[in-house]
């Protein structure tokens, strides 16, 4: 995905409020004329965060894709070019009826026409929808002669939107092309955004099997290989780290050779099957035994695969590798201890 020769064409903002609470909806009585400058900026606050998203999405429905109702205002405009303010609109009052959860927050919905956007080697137009919920605060000057005043003002934080997706005018067949950041998603209400209001599912591509099966692999030596062996928390680690060195040394994932090289015994490979079926069925996760490794899906997993064994408040130790060099062991008075072999100091 490149968005750096897109331009902003149309932008039309409207007020969401929410429904259950008897906000109001309010909506524009036509699309904003902003100049070349504040387009710019605008651009890039709107943009700026979607170039290190790698999830990618699509339209979907229980019944048939007919009856998603962002789908059909979205590619009812990309076909016959029909008014994008009364799309817009059609949007917001969508999300308006969506909004019904006593925690969702009301806000501006910003919903924009994308021309030049680069993905999957085409060019295309895309919708942009962004919502708002929180302001910050801010103080401003003001000088008039050699007098100042200064008054406190709350706007909108021009470094993050709470809420946002794009909708790339390709694979209409197929739901969309669709990416989204939610950076409230947390707790039931967040839902509403992804599954109520747009009604989306994820696509299983390289970057998605990559960190769903990961994530697999954490939750197994986290939670239940202390379960079932006696390990110490520095063979947990070690396992954790070589799990992810597999994934950055190999281009491609098999997971017979990962379980050989990662687990390598036999009973932990056995309990690590049992664990992934039993896994995939509670999660409803459908990751294929074989696909391309996204290198992105694992950076953004490293940093979650905690590779420091922490002991008591006085020391953390970072464990990145051969497990050979540190020994366990307990004192006659009792006290516990480690023993770290090295060979340079730095």
């Amino acid at each position: 995905m490149n968005l750096s020769n897109t331009t902003l064409k149309n932008l039309s903002v409207h007020f969401i409020g929410n429904k259950s609470q008897g906000d109001e909806l309010v909506l524009s009585k036509k699309e904003l004329n902003i100049d070349i400058d504040l387009s710019m900026r605008l651009k890039e606050y709107f943009l700026g965060k979607f170039n290190a998203v790698y999830d990618k999405y699509c339209f979907s429905h229980a019944s048939d894709i007919k009856y998603n109702e962002v789908y059909n205002f979205v590619s009812e405009y990309f076909a016959n070019g029909s008014s994008f303010q009364n799309t817009s609109e059609h949007i917001a009052k969508h999300l308006y009826e969506s909004s019904i959860h006593p925690k969702v927050k009301a806000g501006e919905l910003y919903v924009c026409h994308f021309e030049n956007c680069e993905i999957d080697n085409k060019v295309v137009n895309a919708i942009g929808i962004f919502k708002t919920e929180n302001k910050s605060g801010f103080f401003e000057v003001d000088q008039h002669k050699n007098e100042f005043s200064i008054i406190y003002k709350e706007g909108i934080d021009i470094t993050k939107f709470d809420k946002g997706c794009l909708i790339y005018d390709t694979n209409e067949d197929q739901g969309f092309v669709v990416s989204i950041i939610d950076n409230q998603n947390r707790g039931e209400e967040a839902l509403y955004w992804k599954e109520t209001f747009l009604g989306l599912t994820q696509v299983s591509n390289d970057f998605h099997q990559t960190n769903q099966f990961l994530s697999i692999a954490k939750s197994y030596v986290t939670k239940q290989v202390p379960e079932e062996f006696e390990v110490t928390k520095a063979d947990q680690i070690d396992l954790l780290n070589r799990s992810v060195e597999y994934f950055k040394n190999h281009e491609k994932f098999d997971k017979g050779e990962f379980e050989s090289e990662v687990f390598q015994h036999k009973s932990i490979i056995e309990s690590f099957q049992k664990f992934d079926e039993t896994y995939r069925e509670n999660h409803e996760l459908k990751v294929p035994d074989s696909f391309d490794i996204s290198p992105q899906a694992v950076k953004k997993q490293a940093r979650v695969f905690k590779s420091i064994l922490k002991l008591d408040k006085n020391f953390h130790i970072y464990i990145h590798g051969n497990k050979d060099m540190i020994e366990q062991g307990v004192e006659k008075d009792g006290r516990k201890y480690y023993k770290i072999y090295y060979e340079k100091e730095a």
